[in-house]
């Protein structure tokens, strides 16, 4: 049996009962309500704030406060987080202090961030591409915020010593701690003996606003089973366990300094969401997601700072095994003090190879990257190793900043002798469409196929701009150099096929061809994720009669939602887009009982 302890709240008892796998779990909490939505058109401004528990470090170099317009100012607690910087002379480095704060708001909030150093020389606010309009008055930055935001302010040029911002939306999927269905976590302090919650199939974990739990949230060899609230996983080891499950959302988890370990990993398991997730590690191998073996998996709205990879695309490792494919990541935030933002392909199996495919990036905004090794460089890095395919990769409307050390994008077949026990299979269509990095610390990007079998194979670059210089078709530039000295990059003779587009090229001589398949299967009340594929790079998707719940973006093609339309059989069809024509495929689309 798992105790858990909180303060200043009474006592409530929740036996989750799961058959076999029944355990007791001793909770304190404040009642949620039951799950509902609290964001209806044309309500008025809200603010909601949550307290920090006693036991839980806060930082003081920060003082937060908020208010809708007109209202009273409410002071936001500032949770204290950890970053990490390598000293490339001796592989170790120190770890600073830095800031968190967080609310939840609907309409139009006021923020006034205050430094404790006193009066503030400059100021900036990140992602740059928000372009936050604020004001330094003295030692305050004020702004005004009308949608969510995932910010970083940073005063007088300092990254560490930082404030970390989330102004969430309003939570929309609060539940009621006397449901059976739900393990419910209420504002305070918890910690389980084992230091893990194993959540059983058709169970919800609940971690209200202002509750704290210390153990890692397990989801092992489960179906329908959720993560929700504005909770804080803190100094876990290891922050969420997806393993061999089905059907998983895990959603507005903030996983804080954990001891060791990934802040989520994703391994052999389908149909996994993870939305408004946000992560800081300090420690060695301290990756924000990793995902292995898995398919359909959508990670959304997150925010990464991490002392190792942010985003790590994987096959088999460990006990995982089996292809990885149709992985979506979008309108996300990512900072690596340590390593890649993104990383694709190291592990894999060479007695039985994998391919990973169907992957996309979109609306991403990089803020970092901090890689002395000439190995792991790279904002994007597609490195497949261990026999490890990897093809039909897209990445669109990518934002970089001056990041620190290190490499734009890194395409290389590898044998890393450290990781690998064979050279990767190779590198097979890549569209990178609207990628833009300012700044002047980036080393050459490197595309390097290994051999002639191994090799990388139609990449396309549409639309790359480099420190407002256009590289591609119709730039100048003397006609015996090639796009990669622009760039500045350097490619091998194993890199064929190579393109370089304007915004306006066409991306093909041919229409596409639809490639997803032409069935596909959701749970009533589940999240539900499917990929629309096709060749010849669209550049648009559509579909046309979804069942309710369910929505198509129609920039990555990506149908995703909660089914909530009756059990039955709906016809879809879906359609890929790009200058030359378009593709049509009716998608069959069965809704099951739960």
């Amino acid at each position: 049996m798992n105790d858990t302890q909180s303060t200043g709240l009474s006592r409530r008892t929740l036996l989750q009962a799961a058959g076999a796998t029944a355990a007791a779990y001793s909770l304190i909490g404040a009642a949620a309500g039951t799950a509902r939505a609290d964001d209806t058109p044309g309500a008025p401004d809200k603010l909601v704030v949550y307290p920090i528990p006693s036991g839980v470090p806060t930082n003081s170099s920060y003082s937060v406060k908020a208010r809708v317009a007109g209202g009273e100012w409410q002071t936001v607690p500032v949770y204290r987080a950890r970053a990490k910087q390598i000293d490339a002379n001796t592989g170790s480095g120190p770890v600073f202090n830095s800031s968190v704060a967080t609310f939840d708001f609907r309409g139009t909030v006021e923020v006034a961030v205050t430094s404790a150093k006193g009066t503030i020389g400059t100021a900036r606010i990140r992602p740059l591409s928000y372009d936050t309009d604020f004001t330094v008055d003295g030692a305050t930055v004020s702004f005004t915020l009308t949608e969510p935001r995932n910010l970083s302010i940073e005063v007088d040029g300092d990254i560490f010593n930082n404030l970390q911002l989330h102004a969430n939306p309003i939570e929309s999927k609060r539940c009621d701690p006397d449901d059976p269905d739900v393990i419910y976590f209420g504002p305070g302090l918890h910690k389980t003996t084992d230091g893990v919650v194993k959540v059983p199939s058709g169970k919800t974990v609940y971690l209200a606003g202002g509750a704290v739990l210390t153990s890692r949230v397990e989801f092992h060899e489960v179906e329908n089973a959720r993560l929700l609230g504005r909770g804080v996983i803190y100094n876990s080891a290891n922050g969420v366990l997806v393993e061999y499950s089905e059907n998983i959302e895990i959603d507005g988890i903030m996983v804080l300094n954990p001891s060791s370990g990934y802040a989520a990993t994703i391994g052999q398991s389908k149909q996994v969401t993870i939305r408004d997730f946000h992560s800081y590690s300090h420690g060695q191998w301290g990756d924000g997601i990793d995902v292995f073996s898995s398919e359909d998996v959508l990670i959304d709205n997150v925010w990464m700072r991490n002392a190792d990879d942010c985003i790590a695309i994987y096959a088999h490792r460990w006990e995982y095994y089996g292809d990885c494919r149709n992985i979506t990541v979008r309108n996300s935030t990512l900072w690596a003090d340590v390593a890649h933002p993104i990383n694709v392909g190291t592990h894999g199996n060479t007695d039985k190879p994998e391919t990973i495919e169907n992957l996309v990036f979109s609306n991403i905004d990089i803020l970092d990257h901090r890689e002395p090794q000439m190995n792991y460089q790279g904002c994007i890095a597609l490195n497949p190793g261990d026999s490890n395919l990897v093809k039909n990769v897209r990445a669109q409307d990518i934002r970089v900043d001056d990041f620190r050390w290190g490499q734009l994008i890194n395409m290389r077949v590898m044998f890393n002798k450290s990781y690998n026990t064979s050279v990767g299979r190779g590198i097979d269509g890549v569209f990178i469409r609207n990628m833009t990095y300012t700044g002047t610390h980036a080393n050459p990007s490197i595309m390097v196929g290994y051999d002639a079998d191994h090799a990388i194979n139609n990449v396309t670059f549409q639309n790359l701009v480099i420190n407002g210089k256009f590289i591609g078709n119709g730039m100048k530039k003397p006609g015996w150099y090639t796009f990669t000295d622009m760039m500045p990059a350097y490619a091998n003779e194993h890199v064929l096929n190579t393109r370089w587009l304007n915004s306006t090229e066409a991306t093909s001589s041919d229409a596409p061809k639809i490639t997803s398949p032409e069935k596909a299967t959701a749970t009533k009340n589940q999240v539900f994720n499917h990929l629309i594929t096709a060749s010849a790079l669209p550049t648009k998707f559509g579909a046309e009669g979804l069942p309710k719940g369910l929505d198509i973006d129609t920039d990555t093609g990506l149908i995703s939602g909660t089914a909530r339309d009756n059990v039955g059989t709906f016809t879809v069809t879906v359609s890929a887009t790009n200058s030359v024509g378009t593709a049509t495929q009716d998608v069959t689309l069965t809704i099951e009982h739960a």
